[in-house]
């Protein structure tokens, strides 16, 4: 195992091997984690909004899904990983809080998962696992050595995808 690096909220990184990647109260927010396969590059964004275009300030890319899958492949490409061998991972996406009214603008979680699977299926990126959805919150861990995300949850267990 290697150094552990913290993932913030609206942040992204992207490691060498060896290295594990973690991010902390995955809720609403989804936890998107590239692996490249061949080269054992990592890479972890823990995004909170579906799309840039939407906002104004758009300063911090890893905030929004679309901004920071772009940014999360470029960092990693520069360490070395081929886009070829990328594969991805999500997480979270919950639905905290329930609403009386059904909006599809307050399903935040439901819509940052959609929102990461069209974007790397627009890039060729396949998503090999996944655990999203629920009403409770996640925490990951990334590890590089196999590309096996740790998933611990209050109430629902661990699991590994």
């Amino acid at each position: 195992m290697g150094n552990i690096i913290k993932v913030g909220m609206a942040d992204l990184k992207a490691m060498r091997h060896p290295a594990v990647l973690t991010t902390l109260g995955l809720g609403s927010c989804v936890g998107i984690a590239l692996f490249d396969t061949s080269t054992n590059i990592i890479g972890l964004a823990h995004a909170m909004l579906p799309e840039s275009s939407q906002i104004k300030n758009r300063a911090n890319v890893a905030k929004f899904v679309d901004t920071a899958i772009d940014t999360l492949i470029a960092k990693m490409e520069r360490l070395g990983a081929a886009r070829e061998g990328i594969v991805a991972k999500l997480v979270g996406g919950s639905q905290m809080f329930a609403f009386s009214q059904g909006s599809e603008l307050m399903r935040i979680g439901h819509r940052n998962v959609k929102a990461a699977k069209d974007k790397l299926k627009q890039l060729g990126i396949p998503v090999i696992a996944e655990d999203t959805g629920g009403g409770y919150g996640r925490t990951i861990e990334f590890d590089s050595a196999m590309g096996i995300l740790l998933i611990k949850t209050i109430g629902y267990g661990i699991k590994r995808i």
